[in-house]
């Protein structure tokens, strides 16, 4: 499923393949974009730039034109070289762009729309976004600071909210809190400021390490598998994600699954080894009681 590392990944194959070049050809399944396109053409417009924004895919146009898309669970963008077989039918096709040497599929893409750099500030969900682990421009601090604010919400819902922290889904959201032990139904008010801190720095570390590049500049896609694990194992690639009813790889614990939220998303982790907090306790009238917190660290 699409979450920050793919379309972040999506974005700069794209860059590499589009940047720089006119756009040559234009064909959208999108009355919308089919009615700008009309209007004002996107062919002969150069390609300034591809960009991700937590889940968000932008493709800058010169003369002031963005394209936005947005995967949600099943789409996907493709490159291809000019008169190469597509993997996918035609049917699946909702917008095409072509360069000279390449053309860029959206398959199954069911968010797109065309911004100026007005109505994309004034009028979309992509300037509320919260801070991205993977933009060099990260703030941990401005993120903990968003995640403080919502004290009464289980935190693995919090880790979800894209106002909060962009680009993390299912997948992350499960591992993030099994790397770091706490668990995801712990409610924020009950976590100190260095369990939060953990869990940026693990959702930061974890997003990276899924969009590293070691090509020399081709253009090419990465096919891996997501991992936040790192072993040569495609099968041992992930901690909890997936994996209901199997042993957990730290502790042999039995993996559980829970709906969780009122979106009811798929929440995976180790009863054992992500205990919900202990409550704090409460003082005799008349003591003073120190409060113990169980430190739990990435």
């Amino acid at each position: 499923m699409p979450e920050g590392d793919t379309i972040f990944r999506s974005a700069r194959t794209l860059h590499k393949a589009l940047a720089g070049t006119i756009v040559t050809g234009f064909v959208t399944e999108f009355a919308q974009l089919a009615a700008v396109h009309d209007n004002t053409p996107v062919t002969g417009r150069t390609i300034e730039q591809v960009e991700s924004r937590g889940k968000w895919l932008l493709i800058h146009f010169s003369g002031d034109l963005i394209l936005v898309t947005h995967m949600l669970m099943s789409g996907s963008w493709h490159i291809y070289r000019r008169g190469e077989r597509w993997r996918r039918g035609r049917s699946h096709m909702r917008v095409l762009l072509a360069n000279e040497t390449y053309e860029a599929i959206a398959f199954d893409v069911p968010v797109a729309r065309f911004y100026t750099s007005r109505t994309l500030a004034r009028n979309s969900a992509i300037p509320r976004l919260g801070p991205d682990p993977l933009r060099a421009d990260f703030s941990a601090g401005d993120a903990a600071a968003r995640i403080a604010a919502h004290p009464q919400e289980e935190i693995a819902n919090v880790l979800l909210n894209q106002q909060v922290i962009a680009g993390l889904g299912n997948v992350f959201k499960s591992e993030v809190c099994f790397v770091c032990g706490l668990s995801p139904f712990a409610r924020v008010h009950e976590l100190s400021p260095d369990q939060v801190a953990a869990l940026l720095a693990a959702a930061e570390r974890l997003m990276n390490i899924n969009v590293s590049d070691a090509a020399s500049g081709g253009v090419i896609t990465y096919t891996g598998a997501r991992r936040t694990r790192n072993v040569s194992d495609a099968g041992a690639r992930l901690w909890v994600y997936g994996r209901r009813g199997q042993a957990c790889r730290r502790c042999g614990a039995t993996i559980l699954m829970r709906k969780q939220g009122s979106a009811a998303r798929s929440t995976y982790w180790c009863p054992q080894c992500q205990p919900l907090p202990v409550p704090k306790a409460q003082p005799i009238a008349g003591w003073s009681t120190p409060i113990l917190r169980r430190k739990v660290g990435c």
